[in-house]
């Protein structure tokens, strides 16, 4: 098994993923298996990757850098539940809803998010329609 670290030339995520082989992986590509988990494009290429490399218990930079981050994990999936109680999710429809709260005075009780693409947040902003982009990471702690 491999795994690589995956970006959507799209959307910009990044992403990792496991496969058989990197014969597997070249495969799968040319078939236009591979897609972005928040916008569907098949746009999908293997991004920079490091080795794994092991490192000795008790270093207290490791630990530091891993409790930094557990600490912004922790305040951005807190600003993700503020925004999933107070926001509609309008899903991959985001930028046509955008479009109708700003054109047609839609008046809602909660604001909107969703996901859109980078064209769509450009055509959005030339358009004088104020976004803002939130990175959005799954809790999977169990």
């Amino acid at each position: 098994m491999i795994k690589y670290k995956l970006i959507c030339k799209d959307c910009e995520t990044i992403f990792d993923s496991w496969f058989s082989s990197s014969h597997d992986y070249e495969k799968l590509k040319k078939k236009n298996f591979l897609s972005c988990h928040i916008c569907n494009s098949l746009n999908i290429d293997k991004t920079l990757m490091s080795p794994s490399v092991v490192m000795k218990k008790g270093n207290s930079k490791t630990s530091n850098q891993i409790q930094k981050y557990k600490e912004t994990k922790k305040v951005m999936l807190k600003y993700q539940e503020f925004i999933k109680k107070n926001f509609d999710f309008v899903g991959t429809n985001f930028a046509y809803e955008a479009r109708s709260v700003h054109y047609k005075n839609k008046k809602t009780s909660k604001g909107i998010y969703g996901t859109a693409t980078k064209k769509d947040i450009k055509e959005l902003k030339e358009e004088g329609i104020e976004t803002e982009k939130i990175p959005w990471i799954k809790d999977n702690t169990n």
